[in-house]
């Protein structure tokens, strides 16, 4: 079995666009759940704003602060646009008014893994970034994450521990993003996403779905354990 560990953040497009392109480097037509039955993914933070009060921040100050008047939200670079386009993602940025925090969904996607198994956070994640750029929802409010999350196995007894980082399993999931924050950067992740076969070998950015399947079918060979 090969673990691949995605280091990700949920507003980052390429994030989005490089989850769309593994999917289709492990598909494989005689898997009971579609995906290659030799690997298990595994989602991992990284906070492109890891400034970002808890509540967020307005977008449209965010984007004057960094670019001044050139800071449109609407204003998207051709190529991101045109390469989600590929995969099926149409990215409504003229609807996203915050900029959040994204801490909270961070230790949920972690919870979702440890209680649910990695299809449950893997398909979470994929509920998040559609949440966020396909319809401009504020992935930082605890509120609607637990909505957002209910289908995928969150409870009401652990909402407070989950989104709040209330108690021991709170503090246990913050103090786990922690360590996984530094383990991303001392794995060489300067930038996501990125992708950590085996424990060991990073592949960075949104590479094409022919160079990860290359790398994987290589990765398998040598990296895969028990």
């Amino acid at each position: 079995m090969l673990e691949i560990e995605i280091f990700s953040d949920a507003i980052c497009p390429w994030c989005f666009i490089g989850k769309r392109r593994l999917e289709s480097a492990i598909t494989t037509a005689d898997a009971k759940d579609g995906f290659d039955p030799e690997v298990r993914l595994r989602w991992r933070p990284y906070l492109l704003y890891p400034n970002i009060p808890t509540e967020g921040v307005d977008r449209d100050e965010l984007l004057r602060r960094r670019y001044g008047p050139r800071g449109d939200r609407a204003r998207v670079p051709a190529a991101i646009l045109a390469e989600a386009a590929v995969e099926n993602i149409e990215l409504r940025y003229e609807l996203i008014a915050r900029t959040p925090n994204t801490r909270a969904a961070h230790r949920l996607v972690e919870w979702m893994y440890t209680e649910h198994g990695w299809q449950a956070q893997h398909a979470l994640v994929e509920a998040l970034f559609q949440a966020y750029f396909c319809l401009g929802q504020d992935i930082g409010d605890t509120e609607f994450l637990y909505e957002l999350s209910k289908p995928y196995g969150l409870t009401e007894s652990a909402k407070d521990s989950v989104l709040l980082a209330k108690g021991a399993i709170g503090a246990a999931l913050d103090a786990e993003l922690d360590k996984q924050l530094q383990r991303g950067m001392e794995l060489g992740v300067a930038g996501v996403p990125g992708y950590v076969m085996g424990g060991a070998y990073l592949l960075p950015g949104a590479q094409s779905v022919e160079t990860m399947q290359a790398i994987i079918q290589r990765a398998k060979t040598k990296f895969s354990a028990a």
